[in-house]
Order: structure tokens, then sequence, then C-alpha cells
């Protein structure tokens, strides 16, 4: 049960508490270190999958703990960056409604012998939503350039995916049970 991918996905959930840390006490270092670490979780995510699947250890314990380590992180750094004011407390309310919706659909879906894979909307919300959080985590003045503002931009575009590839595993659920 514990390989090297699913040691990667636990070191997600692991790195979660002190990336919360670093943000509870806001400045420059503080930030950087915490947005380092994000990184480097975000990045053991693309590892992951990619070993599991090239030396074929993909577990049962793979497929359910790497879908929570990113919902785990991406919810918790979004609750940080509302505490912080940083992050409108509205969207952080939209993206993880999405995220428990998506899971119970799949969680029923599952019960009844079906399978709602992730689809291409479902990854592309989720690269957005990791790449705008990391400047969002700084957000602080970088070469004169306002990341903060720049997250926001990214969120914003993250925010669309998220509504329209929840709205797809939505249709999809209907489309299996609506009859």
């Amino acid at each position: 049960m514990m390989n090297l991918p699913n040691a990667l996905t636990l070191f997600r959930v692991l790195a979660v508490p002190f990336i919360v840390a670093l943000l509870y006490f806001p400045g420059p270092t503080t930030c950087a270190l915490a947005m380092l670490l994000f990184l480097v979780a975000i990045l053991t995510d693309l590892a992951d999958g990619f070993l599991a699947r090239k030396y074929n250890q993909v577990t049962n314990f793979g497929k359910f703990l790497d879908p929570m380590a990113d919902k785990i992180l991406i919810a918790s750094v979004l609750v940080m960056l509302v505490e912080l004011n940083w992050v409108p407390a509205w969207v952080a309310i939209i993206i993880i409604v999405r995220e428990i919706l998506v899971t119970g659909l799949r969680a029923i879906a599952a019960d009844k012998g079906h399978v709602i894979a992730a689809d291409k909307y479902g990854k592309l919300k989720t690269i957005m939503q990791s790449v705008a959080l990391v400047p969002l985590i700084y957000h602080y003045p970088m070469f004169g350039i306002n990341v903060a503002w720049l997250g926001s931009g990214l969120l914003f575009v993250a925010l669309l995916l998220t509504v329209y590839s929840g709205w797809n595993y939505l249709y999809g659920f209907y489309r299996i049970w609506g009859d």
C-alpha cells in the first residue's frame, strides 16, 4: 500500500499544516516559504500519478487519497487566504462546495457501480486553481509586478472552470440517473 507514489500523495496532505502555519504569520518570508512548499506539493501531484502508472503501482489507496489530497490542499489554502482577506469568501465557498458536491456524486455513482471519471475540464480546473494560488499565497509585489492582482485574475478563470466542470459532472450524473 505505501509505495513511492502514495508516499508523495501523503506528503501533499502532510504539507498542509505547515503551509497553513506559515500563512498564519503573513510576511514576505513566511509567504515565500508557504508558496514554495505549496509548489512542491503541487509538483508531487504530477509526479505521483506519473510514477504510479509508469511503474504499475496504482493502488485503491492511491485512487482514494490522490483526489482527497488535492481537495484538502486547495481548500485549506483558500480558507487561509479568506482569513487573510486576500480572497473573497464567496469564491472559496463556490470552489469548496463544488468539490463536496462532485465527491458526493462520485460516491453515489460508485455505490451504483458507475464511475464518473475526471474529465479534461476537471483536470484543467485543478491546474488553474493551483496556478492561481501560487501568486495569491505570496501576495507581495515581485519584480514590480502585483502578483496578488495576477493571482486574483487567474483565480477568476479557475472559478469559471470550477463552475463549468461542476456542471459537467452534474449533467453526467443526471444522464445516468435522470430517467
